[in-house]
């Protein structure tokens, strides 16, 4: 789906959809002493601007996120046409209703005790701004423009940069 970087509602709308289809990426808590992102299976929920995550009690971030802490989420699209920084505040919760919505024989490998694990958390992102890029050039158009900008001194058109507001 082609995108004009300009149409923030477009832009935000795209971020959601890719962010369905690839689902993996890097949380961290920011501003504390943590230093590491860990990967992560991100659960959408684009009509709260919310993304869930599955994780143990025991883990740094679940820790990090007991009473609320700035976070980030990065995604990179398997095709590579979608990067995003997506910053909110991360919670820790123990809701059943969403535990039991996002559930699959993935998250139940983690979890092998089932829904029931005392050691189950959730993670709640509530997104509040992102930073994307889009390129949807193909490799022939991206070899192109920097083989260009190597000749030319320019830098390449490749893409672009939209900042959003999320609600």
């Amino acid at each position: 789906m082609s995108v004009d970087i300009h149409d923030k509602a477009a832009v935000e709308e795209r971020l959601w959809e890719d962010l369905e289809k690839n689902r993996f990426g890097m949380l961290g808590a920011v501003g504390l002493p943590i230093r590491h992102f860990s990967p992560m299976t991100a659960f959408a929920e684009p009509e709260s601007g919310k993304i869930w995550f599955y994780t143990s009690k025991e883990t740094v971030l679940a820790r990090a996120a007991l009473y609320g802490s700035p976070a980030m989420f990065i995604l990179m699209t398997k095709d590579h046409q979608l990067q995003a920084c997506i910053g909110g505040d991360l919670r820790t919760t123990f809701d059943a209703l969403h535990r039991d919505k996002y559930w699959s024989p993935m998250v139940s490998a983690w979890f092998p005790r089932g829904k029931e694990d005392a050691a189950l958390t959730l993670l709640c992102l509530q997104c509040e701004e992102a930073e994307v890029w889009i390129s949807e050039q193909g490799p022939v158009k991206v070899g192109w423009e920097i083989a260009k900008a190597n000749i030319t001194g320019s830098p390449p058109d490749i893409g672009g940069h939209a900042s959003l507001t999320l609600s």
